[in-house]
């Protein structure tokens, strides 16, 4: 942990994660900075001490902000999440003690729905498994039928649960693509958005039975845990693809892992997991999944919106004002 020297009348904030070089520099003109370039995660008990130290903090989603997390931080008034999603975060919790919780969504939408539907096309098309074919020497077994066979995308049916700014992202890039685009989201789009997307709503049932390629994209809540388990996937067509964007726990892993051995679907392409960074040993053992680190939104232009948009947050929460992307609304007090 690098605390600068500097006055002690600049609020402390924490970096609780490495951010890039030139961020960290001009939040030290501002803020009495608290780091952590060398980028190891806080232990619950660590990340405890070090919020009772500061104002505001910002976080990535290894730091889970909860009661216990908040317990001593008498004085913090934001904690900015360098993510759009925020299932780290106990809202609840913030809000009883008064901390303002914000995220970093738009400026990430279209390089994780560009993410989407390259995993998307990875996981039909067997990319990952056809280059480890060749690695290994099996192209001079090739032949018509014996090389590996994917399934189209051009003109399938693609259907995606959690339709906000990602899943309209990917809509849109599909049509592309020729394909029929179905979704299945909490509450239907406008008219206008559905016409823009060339959309039509169904229920989770008719959408797990219809697409040939299913994309999640919809937030993680208790409610959305396993939304995705043994039921759902024994819905699908044995030829279907199954892609997850959105958080690990939507989908049962070991579940998915059993139906992708049995051949209950054609394939999977995953970028985030359950207990991640630990991935499912049953997952690992499987050639027809695609397995991603949860890079949908690592580019560095993104991944620079996203600190500074984060930053932003922090500082106009600190300054008194609300901040661009507040969550817990009713903390904030004009």
């Amino acid at each position: 942990m690098n605390t600068p020297s500097k006055s002690q009348t600049k609020p402390k904030i924490l970096v609780a994660r490495a951010i890039f070089p030139e961020a960290l520099a001009k939040l030290q003109e501002s803020f009495e900075v608290r780091s952590n370039q060398a980028d190891q995660v806080f232990t619950p008990t660590e990340l405890q001490a070090e919020l009772a130290k500061v104002v505001g903090a910002l976080v990535a989603g290894s730091e889970r902000i909860d009661a216990n997390a908040l317990s001593q931080a008498k004085d913090l008034k934001v904690v900015a999440n360098i993510s759009v999603g925020y299932n780290n975060f106990d809202v609840p919790a913030m809000t009883a003690a008064g901390v303002m919780a914000t995220n970093t969504p738009d400026v990430l939408t279209d390089t994780t729905a560009d993410f989407g539907f390259a995993l998307l096309m990875a996981t039909a098309r067997r990319i990952t498994e056809s280059e480890h074919w060749v690695r290994a020497g099996e192209w001079k077994k090739w032949s018509i039928v014996n090389n590996p066979l994917g399934m189209d995308i051009h003109h399938s049916t693609i259907g995606i649960i959690g339709m906000g700014r990602i899943g309209q992202g990917i809509a849109k890039r599909a049509l592309g693509f020729g394909m029929n685009v179905i979704y299945h989201n909490r509450s239907r789009l406008s008219e206008a958005d559905e016409k823009a997307c060339a959309a039509k709503y169904v229920s989770k049932e008719e959408l797990l039975r219809t697409a040939d390629h299913v994309v999640l994209v919809l937030p993680y809540t208790p409610e959305n845990h396993h939304t995705i388990a043994a039921k759902e996937i024994a819905l699908m067509k044995p030829t279907a693809t199954l892609i997850n964007i959105a958080r690990g726990g939507i989908v049962d892993d070991l579940a998915l892992a059993q139906a992708l051995k049995d051949k209950v679907i054609f394939a999977a392409g995953l970028d985030v997991f359950e207990g991640e960074p630990t991935v499912h040993p049953e997952l690992l053992k499987l050639s027809n999944v695609v397995l991603a680190p949860h890079i949908a939104s690592s580019t560095e232009k993104t991944r620079r919106a996203m600190v500074d948009l984060a930053i932003e947050n922090l500082r106009q929460a600190i300054d008194g004002k609300k901040p661009p992307s507040l969550i817990n609304t009713e903390v904030f007090k004009a």
